[in-house]
């Protein structure tokens, strides 16, 4: 849709295939939200003429017999490198338009894949002598038709299950029992598409803030610049100190442990943490022991700290790569404060033809870069 940039768009129940031409000619727009937690979401918009096969194809097809439900993969292309945008499931169709108003057009919104995992109710189901990490595994199996490969971290609050003592049951739809079973331990879960056409991956495990970042995003360097618009905010009433109260099991007296905010996997960001202005108890964490409690807190103890922002738009085809979410990127030309590292937390993708843009939500938890160089 852009030079140097193609996209593609598969559709179809299960296994999408590639739409057809007269889908793609009247595809006018793609919006696609990714954030660090919780479900990605997406819109197709389509110009929609009286005899547009659109009307059978989706507002028939999404949710009528014989399909239940229609699978959308968005892919794009840039300077030869392939990146999945998107793999769900179409969830919603509206009609807009039309009359004096010209031609009428047709909106479908959609989630990623992990909507599919919230529409059947499977309470009761046993998992006798299963720690939480294997019981995420026998629930994503279920789901290995939509190309899903589960990528699971154990933790270390290993709790295996005695059968005699007790037995686990499944509680409530899929996505919801695995996000409590997240919730837990302090991991996140979520599907991210890719890295092919039709491939997912389901990660259960800590948030991770380390890895190769991306190529820095450059703000106010003249021809070096690749974004549009940068802006940077410091909120420092948002630290806060969690502090976990357990008991001591002889003596049944609480006690209270600080949960510092740094980890191996989220590492400082910066070389001037913010000093927390606020204490958060946190309760229900009696029944664990010290190291137990502390490994609960640290991922909220993490977030409570990112009180280094960013916002901005750039040109994917300036920029010469799409920019992901749950990743590190660079920035250069924001002051001596805002440059460094930041982690990427939510992107929104708008494409149309001729323009590819994306507007970035970054987090960091300390002023000042620690690097002595930001990698380009």
């Amino acid at each position: 849709m852009v030079s140097g940039i193609n996209m593609g768009l598969m559709i179809g129940p299960a296994v999408p295939i590639p739409a057809p031409r007269e889908v793609m000619e009247a595809l006018t727009g793609v919006e696609i939200t990714t954030a660090s937690t919780g479900a990605s979401g997406f819109q197709l918009t389509f110009n929609l003429s009286k005899r547009s096969p659109l009307h059978t194809l989706f507002m028939l097809a999404g949710g009528a017999a014989p399909l239940p439900l229609v699978r959308v993969v968005i892919y794009v292309t840039v300077n030869g490198i392939t990146e999945v945008l998107m793999d769900g499931v179409m969830t919603n169709h509206q009609v807009t338009g039309g009359g004096s108003s010209g031609e009428p057009q047709l909106s479908v919104t959609g989630e990623d894949l992990s909507r599919v995992m919230d529409y059947i109710d499977f309470s009761g189901i046993p998992y006798p002598a299963m720690p939480d990490f294997a019981r995420v595994l026998v629930i994503l199996a279920k789901y290995a038709v939509f190309g899903i490969v589960p990528l699971v971290i154990p933790s270390v609050l290993i709790d295996v299950p005695v059968p005699l003592e007790r037995i686990p049951l499944h509680d409530g739809k899929d996505l919801g029992y695995i996000r409590r079973l997240a919730n837990r331990v302090g991991y996140v879960f979520y599907i991210e598409p890719g890295p092919a056409p039709g491939m997912s991956k389901a990660y259960w495990g800590p948030e991770i803030r380390v890895g190769v970042p991306q190529p820095a995003l450059n703000v106010d360097m003249d021809v070096h610049t690749n974004v549009e618009s940068l802006s940077f905010g410091f909120d420092s009433e948002r630290a806060t100190l969690p502090i976990a109260i357990i008991q001591n099991q002889a003596t049944k007296v609480p006690i209270p442990i600080p949960i510092p905010p740094v980890t191996p996997l989220s590492p400082p960001l910066g070389l001037v943490p913010p000093v927390p202005k606020r204490i958060e108890y946190m309760t229900g964490l009696a029944q664990y022991n010290p190291i137990q409690a502390a490994m609960i807190g640290l991922a909220k103890a993490a977030r409570s700290m990112d009180v280094v922002t960013a916002n901005g738009t750039l040109n994917v085809l300036r920029y010469g790569r799409v920019l992901r979410a749950r990743k590190l990127v660079g920035v250069r030309g924001g002051g001596h404060a805002f440059d460094g590292l930041y982690y990427v937390n939510r992107v929104t993708h708008s494409i149309s033809r001729g323009e590819y843009k994306q507007s970035f939500s970054l987090v960091r938890n300390a002023l000042v870069s620690n690097l002595p160089r930001i990698p380009v």
